[in-house]
């Protein structure tokens, strides 16, 4: 989806279908024992949850306490492009479609839709309201897909809106916003055109990019559009009415959401904590101040001696080492990248390193759980095994000192979050290029908005950061590198590449898409372009009164659109 420091498919239903020939794969590698100790965990401790009678869970007023992991660093919807803010406006905010409690795409703002091979038609409900009372219309689509697109806007994702008729060629400043081909038939109808045939259309506009912005209320902002709780128009299950900065946030309830006896069924959500500290995290959990809050390895002795259920879910995400590519940058060097590749054992990281249950070595560019056109994608087309051999990158080493006429190398620039894992991957990664490689690593370790502006702006030789998908088609990993997306913060430029993306844009022939992403995961892998790392799942805990709380492959990290309270939650539940 986005950078994290991180459905037409029912992911549950995926991990369970795919999980016996994902055991075969990765038997090798301690896998096995990861889905045994999960499976352990689930079975034997019973759901006790935090200390009754805490702040988490107030039965009377029917609000929950809970904690976000990061300020959320840019709730301006057409800008965002990181997992904590997605997670915000998911629950403020709902575009044309959405996904159900069940991970199934359903209708938003638009009550049906039809998409065809030149463009598509949706027709907005009559009920849709904005949270002033105004009825959302297509306009507000329209002029919120156009300042997506306007190069003044300068958004991240402007890229996910390229199958519109003209959307490229608008961001690149070559048309008027105006030509966008999206226009409002009328306040109810909304008519898109392609610029070449998209049939996963529909996947995109669940896409929190896509949500509509009504013009008249965002040029009142005077630019400050979402940048405050009062510098916002809502038209999701929730409202926040009080915002401190870096502190704490306050949703409640919309009064106008159109589908608000089924979706924000608590009517008051306090995140009266901000804080990446999971050992923080995990004493207000035991105060019952928070209702949940996830695991590390460390913690799950302790956890089982409290009965604390104990769930797993592998939320989709990669996490990996990309270098920078701009000119400037000795990275630029394929022989010095291809070094850098050859001194990490991924396997190694994960299962001496890491140790965190849930966790998998990265072996690819693309997860494990992305389907392919009959099975999985890596069932279809396996990636390049990564062998690391010492011996062989200091060879490269050599051949990239001579390149750049260097006697010795300055020292590497590697940015990275302060998150805990985030600590023990650049620790990790620091150690092994000094040790295999005598390669001085200095860390930039910035907190998670920081890291963004930074990464962003190119200020880097190494970056660790993770991708989460944002859509259920392998298109939403594969072309995190194309040329002319900017979440390919390394600025990698391949034409090679940039054509097999392009094929898996347009082509109505999966077969054909996939071999096209198979060729984008080869270039990513030879040319040295990534070092994958993880996947990463979590170890978490909820309180049993709280029912319907959900984490998701495809949508936000942590969910409460569809959750509860029950006064006598149990187990049995």
């Amino acid at each position: 989806m986005s950078d994290t420091s991180s459905v037409a498919l029912d992911t549950d239903q995926s991990f369970s279908r795919s999980a016996g020939k994902q055991l075969l794969i990765y038997a090798g590698y301690g896998f096995v024992f990861i889905v045994a100790l999960f499976y352990f965990l689930s079975v034997a401790a019973t759901q006790v949850g935090g200390a009754a009678g805490g702040g988490a869970i107030n039965f009377e007023e029917n609000s929950i306490t809970i904690a976000l992991r990061q300020e959320p660093p840019q709730l301006d919807h057409t800008r965002a492009s990181d997992a904590v803010s997605f997670t915000v406006l998911t629950h403020t905010m709902e575009g044309l479609l959405g996904y159900d409690n069940d991970n199934q795409l359903t209708p938003g703002v638009a009550e049906r839709w039809e998409i065809r091979e030149d463009g598509a038609t949706f027709w907005l409900r009559d009920n849709a309201l904005w949270s002033d009372g105004q009825p959302i219309t297509a306009h507000d689509f329209v002029f919120g897909w156009r300042k997506v697109l306007d190069p003044a806007t300068a958004s991240i994702y402007a890229f996910i809106m390229y199958p519109i008729e003209n959307a490229e060629a608008i961001n690149s400043g070559e048309l008027p916003p105006e030509t966008l081909g999206v226009r409002a038939i009328s306040d109810s109808v909304l008519e898109v055109s392609f610029e070449q045939p998209t049939p996963y259309f529909e996947k995109l506009v669940a896409f929190q990019t896509f949500y509509p912005v009504r013009q008249d209320f965002f040029e009142s902002t005077n630019g400050r559009y979402g940048a405050d709780a009062d510098q916002l128009l809502y038209n999701g299950p929730y409202v926040i009415t009080e915002w401190v900065h870096s502190a704490s946030m306050r949703w409640e309830k919309n009064p106008n959401y159109w589908n608000k006896n089924n979706v924000g069924l608590i009517d008051t959500i306090e995140v009266a904590y901000i804080t990446e500290d999971v050992n923080a995290k995990l004493n207000l959990f035991k105060d019952g101040q928070i209702p949940n809050t996830q695991l590390v390895a460390s913690m799950l002795d302790s956890a089982m001696e409290q009965r604390w259920n104990i769930d797993r879910f592998m939320e989709g995400s990669i996490f990996w080492v990309v270098s920078n590519f701009r000119e400037e940058r000795l990275t630029n060097n394929y022989n010095l990248r291809r070094a850098l590749q050859l001194s990490v054992d991924p396997v190694e990281f994960v299962y001496k390193v890491l140790k965190e249950p849930g966790y998998m070595p990265g072996t690819s560019m693309f997860p494990y759980w992305i389907k392919g056109a009959e099975n999985l994608f890596r069932q279809e087309h396996p990636p390049i095994e990564h062998v690391p051999n010492e011996e062989l990158a200091r060879q490269h080493l050599e051949m990239a000192k001579q390149e750049l006429q260097l006697d010795e190398f300055p020292p590497l620039v590697m940015l990275a979050d302060d998150s805990p894992v985030g600590n023990m991957t650049t620790e990790y990664l620091q150690a092994q290029f000094s040790e295999k490689l005598g390669l001085e690593i200095r860390i930039d370790k910035q907190i998670f908005k920081q890291r963004l502006l930074k990464a962003n702006a190119g200020d880097f030789d190494i970056l660790v950061n993770g991708w989460s998908p944002d859509y259920d088609d392998i298109l939403t990993f594969g072309d995190y590198f194309a040329s002319w997306n900017l979440n390919n913060r390394g600025r990698y430029n391949n034409s090679e590449l940039d054509r097999n993306v392009r094929i898996g844009q347009t082509s109505l022939d999966q077969n054909e898409r996939m071999a096209a992403f198979a060729e984008v995961q080869r270039i990513t892998y030879e040319d040295a372009v990534v070092i994958p790392l993880y996947e990463r799942g979590w170890s978490f805990v909820v309180d049993p009164r709280l029912k319907g709380f959900k984490r998701r492959v495809i949508g936000p990290e942590v969910d409460y659109r569809f959750a509860y309270i029950d006064r006598n939650g149990s187990s049995a539940d």
